[in-house]
């Protein structure tokens, strides 16, 4: 479990106890129910990442939304997170970050279209050796944070752990025609595990 599952976790045992001790016990239990899913949210599985070098992964845990061409010749696979998938998230790639760029914006749900370029966004680009990619963690309606632990000249492998979003969110993914996409529509997958594209050879 991440170090955030930890802290709001005793936050809210603290409040139940406080409220159990000095009003009645019964009212405590919602906190204790809040506390527990909260605890259950940040949970971090351990993921065995495929060993292809050729090969992106999904970024996130979900269900694929839309496969869809894009501005620039790229193709675009959006990923939405409910608030029980797992929100901790991965770099698709190997590479070095070459950029981090976050935007304030908007809480459209997460599905609308508009929300890839309104709403609240950490966008990574990843330099790998046969070009960039590019993926995007997006706020949703309930998600108000987005929060990515890597910097500009960092390596990464592929499959970890970059960052995280806070409740229901959306990932997007951009790859150019160097990329064969392995996903579809509807499809559900698994951070650092599905494979979701496959280099060109």
């Amino acid at each position: 479990m991440l170090r955030e599952g930890y802290q709001y976790g005793a936050g809210f045992g603290a409040a139940a106890l406080l409220i159990g001790f000095l009003l009645n016990p019964w009212w405590a239990l919602p906190l204790v129910a809040v506390g527990l899913f909260v605890m259950f949210f940040f949970r971090d599985p351990a993921r065995d990442v495929p060993a292809d070098p050729g090969i992106a992964v999904s970024p996130a845990d979900g269900k694929v939304m839309e496969v869809k061409p894009v501005d620039g010749g790229r193709r675009r696979i959006s990923i939405f997170l409910s608030p029980l998938n797992v929100h901790v998230n991965r770099s698709p790639v190997a590479g070095r970050v070459t950029h981090v760029e976050y935007s304030p914006g908007r809480f459209h749900a997460a599905w609308k279209e508009e929300a890839s370029v309104e709403n609240e966004r950490n966008t990574i680009t990843v330099a790998t050796e046969s070009g960039d990619v590019v993926f995007k963690q997006i706020a949703g309606a309930l998600a108000r944070r987005v929060v990515c632990w890597k910097h500009d000249g960092e390596t990464v492998n592929r499959g970890e752990k970059i960052g995280l979003m806070k409740f229901s969110s959306r990932m997007d993914v951009f790859f150019d025609h160097t990329w064969d996409i392995k996903v579809g529509a509807g499809e559900v997958v698994q951070g650092g595990v599905t494979i979701i594209a496959r280099r060109v050879t």
